[in-house]
């Protein structure tokens, strides 16, 4: 499963990390009511940790085409708007009233849950003013506009937020695989895919014709990620996962391990993980570098937060 590749893969993150931190505060130092609650509770929830994987998603999409990070990083930083919002949001009382966050206290901790809300609010609306306004350079405007479609519907109701009411209202409930899999699609792996069809989208009518191939890959990481996130909430520690460890079991949600057992949902990872590796080599015979989707492939599944 491990290859050998010159940049360690972490080295490469750290540097997407901080990119990407860099850029959210240049835009957050231009916003008026600068160092107000609001403000300071927006970039407490979007620049505090986070992995920046589906930023990295975006950039290693488009650097397959040859596109480079000026055309990519508006998409980039929209997309790690929607998800710090949705983080936010969904450690609120109402939610999952989780007190921890990135092993820090979660926003509504920090900033009341008022300011939660808002600063949840306006993020998911500056990743639309960042997608729509932003310069993107060499990229149409009708790529652009398919680019503020995408994000739209991953993030509402067909994508992410649908997944999160699918997922409130199992609670407490025996729910099947194919339940639990349609939640875990559309709560995580809408927003993970909408991140690998952004950057192919940069790329026009050439992204477009790799959709399908890449979309396979997405889909299996995504939920690659959701059964790993189950899998750590057994046998994470709370200090290095960053949130509480033995939380769904709290909530009583069905997961993966709780379904298949431990064993059997480790081994459900590692098949999604096959599955991407598999899209991306036949992405491969068309001459395209898919070295960096390959290394977030097994990073999703080796990971210990």
């Amino acid at each position: 499963m491990s290859v050998q590749y010159q940049i360690p893969f972490e080295e490469q993150l750290k540097d997407c990390q901080q990119h990407v931190n860099d850029k959210l505060l240049a835009i957050f130092s231009s916003l008026p009511f600068l160092n107000s609650p609001l403000d300071t509770a927006m970039q407490y929830g979007a620049v505090l940790g986070g992995k920046r994987l589906r930023p990295f998603l975006v950039y290693s999409v488009g650097e397959m085409f040859g596109y480079g990070k000026k055309s990519l990083d508006a998409a980039a930083l929209a997309i790690e708007c929607i998800h710090a919002y949705s983080l936010i949001h969904d450690d609120l009382p109402a939610m999952d009233n989780d007190d921890l966050r990135r092993g820090q206290p979660a926003c509504h901790i920090k900033f009341g849950e008022s300011q939660a809300i808002l600063a949840g609010d306006a993020l998911q609306s500056l990743a639309f003013e960042i997608l729509s306004r932003q310069e993107m350079p060499d990229v149409a405007l009708s790529d652009r506009l398919e680019m503020v479609a995408e994000l739209a519907s991953s993030s509402g109701f067909a994508g992410m937020c649908g997944g999160q009411s699918l997922d409130l209202e199992a609670e407490g409930k025996q729910i099947d695989l194919a339940l639990l899999e349609q939640i875990h699609k559309h709560k995580t792996g809408a927003l993970i895919r909408a991140a690998v069809r952004l950057g192919a989208y940069s790329a026009g009518h050439r992204g477009r014709e790799v959709l399908p191939l890449l979309d396979q890959y997405a889909q299996a990481i995504g939920l690659a990620f959701q059964i790993h996130d189950d899998i750590l909430d057994v046998v994470g520690n709370t200090e290095v996962i960053g949130k509480r460890q033995g939380n769904d079991q709290q909530l009583g949600k069905s997961t993966y391990p709780a379904l298949l057992g431990l064993e059997q949902a480790q081994q459900k990872a590692r098949d999604l993980y096959e599955e991407a590796i598999a899209a991306l080599a036949e992405l491969e015979k068309q001459s395209y570098n898919t070295t960096n989707l390959k290394k977030l492939a097994n990073f999703i599944i080796e990971r210990n937060n």
